[in-house]
């Protein structure tokens, strides 16, 4: 029920779009009361109308009746638009907060703007709370993965508020402390790049079966469905098959037949690939998935190549069987390389920004509520338990066996696309990722030495300490640097 207008409220929301709304009745379903704020009042008195029986919630219309409604300290969920819409609000609640409230983002905020703000909350004595939350609208109402950053105290007032209202799995929360300032939001970053890697690969091994194998979306459910009970179980693999199903009602054709074959993008993928470079980390399967979807959209670029040459193109396979087992294969080991990147870029900024984050910690969160969960998350989480030190998740024991049991399969997916003409972007990079991983030596020597030919860039060597430079346009002597 709503209560009286002067009531103390534990926890405000505002900004009542479907993910503040869900999450503002997540908490009163679990037994809060919820002060409720958005710049338009008609969003606030339709939620009350369609849900106000799900719990105690707290009706205002201005900021400081807002404020005025929470119990000390206060604390509030802020689920707007990223950018100039979020540092509006937030510099609007400061001006009506006290020392020792608590504001959480809970946008898609960048985590360098989270360090922002953070900085200067903290200089106004208030607390600041940079939370990622990964679910969508279904994950918001019923239990979404949260990645709260900042203050460690902020987090005993907030996190068992958090726990209760995220998902569960295996009686533990998919919601821990992250770390300081932009920890929670560059891991959500980090997240959401994955996501891209995962749903791409999913999509290019659906394009193999359509392209290579001719199946139709009806066979292709079959194939989803079957995997979805394996080691591949995930939301991702789930929602493909749902997806498939969908009969359009005005053609009779599956609906993703005449859906336009342009992916948008809302960017926190790009923020990944560009955090990425700045910390020197190759997240090829993410870049490469992020590139994919501009590409789908180059819609005239795209109109005006075709019928470019495809050159003598190969037969298709013949054991439709034998090429869905390499698929899976390959779907898996790439997933497996999109992981190990996502956790190499974590590590590094952790590193970068003196953060201190634990994989197993993420994995664990993130085997619940969030849009990557998966069974697979158990074993990163078991890999990191194992040894936190780990150097790259493919040299835990289960992932590389899991790879040297797909290789074969892997290459051949890759090799049969090539001679197709079927691209695979994230497929094929992440083969050549986890093969120059393992070579003993790369061409990068090469490029070292033409660095010092025309730039004086010196170089190492493998017999000695050291660094050194040739003299190219001299006698072309070495001398040490």
């Amino acid at each position: 029920m709503m209560t009286s207008r002067n009531a103390s409220a534990q926890i405000g929301v505002t900004g009542l779009a479907v993910m503040g709304s869900n999450i503002a009745r997540n908490f009163a379903r679990n037994g809060y009361t919820v002060a409720l704020h958005n710049r338009s009042v008609g969003k606030t008195d339709a939620l009350l109308e369609a849900h106000g029986h799900e719990g105690d919630f707290v009706r205002t219309e201005t900021i400081e009746e807002f404020v005025a409604a929470l119990e000390k300290p206060r604390r509030v969920l802020i689920m707007v638009k990223a950018g100039e819409a979020t540092d509006a609000v937030i510099e609007e609640l400061a001006a009506a907060m006290e020392p020792g409230d608590i504001i959480i983002d809970g946008g898609n905020a960048l985590y360098t703007d989270t360090i922002r703000r953070e900085a200067a909350m903290q200089a106004r004595g208030l607390n600041f709370v940079g939370a990622g939350i990964s679910g969508g609208e279904e994950g918001a109402l019923n239990g979404p993965a949260i990645m709260p950053g900042g203050p460690k105290e902020s987090y005993e007032s907030l996190g068992p508020m958090l726990e209760k209202i995220a998902a569960q799995v295996d009686g533990t929360p998919c919601c821990t402390h992250i770390g300081p300032d932009g920890s929670g939001h560059f891991v959500k970053m980090v997240h959401n790049g994955i996501e891209y890697a995962d749903m791409q690969l999913i999509g290019e091994a659906y394009h193999l079966f359509r392209e290579a194998l001719g199946f139709d979306a009806g066979q292709i459910v079959e194939v989803f469905t079957q995997w979805n009970s394996g080691d591949l179980e995930s939301y991702l693999v789930e929602i493909t098959a749902e997806v498939l199903k969908q009969v359009d009602a005005e053609t009779g054709k599956p609906l993703v037949d005449v859906i336009v074959d342009a992916a948008e993008q809302k960017g926190t993928g790009r923020w990944t690939v560009k955090s990425a470079l700045d910390l020197g980390i190759p997240v090829t399967g993410i870049a490469e998935a992020v590139f994919a979807r501009a590409l789908s959209g180059s819609r005239a670029q795209r109109r005006a190549a075709q019928g470019l040459a495809a050159g003598t193109l190969a037969d298709k396979p013949a054991d439709a069987a034998q090429f869905t087992e390499d698929i899976r294969r390959a779907l898996y080991a790439s997933k497996i390389v999109a992981y190990a990147q996502g956790f190499d870029q974590i590590a590094a900024g952790s590193a970068e920004y003196g953060w201190d984050l634990r994989p197993g910690d993420l994995a664990t969160i993130w085997r619940g509520g969030c849009i990557i969960r998966a069974r697979f998350l158990n074993r990163i989480k078991e890999a990191y338990e194992q040894n936190p030190e780990l150097p790259s998740l493919i040299l835990a024991p289960y992932f590389r066996e899991a790879i040297e049991q797909a290789i074969d399969g892997w290459r051949r997916v890759v090799a049969t696309a090539t001679l197709l003409g079927i691209p695979v972007p994230a497929f094929a990079s992440s083969l050549s990722y986890y093969d120059a991983l393992r070579a003993e030596r790369l061409p990068a020597a090469l490029t070292q030495a033409q660095r010092d030919f025309f730039g004086a860039h010196t170089y190492e060597r493998v017999d000695a300490e050291g660094k050194f430079h040739t003299l190219w346009s001299g006698d072309r002597s070495e001398v040490s640097a």
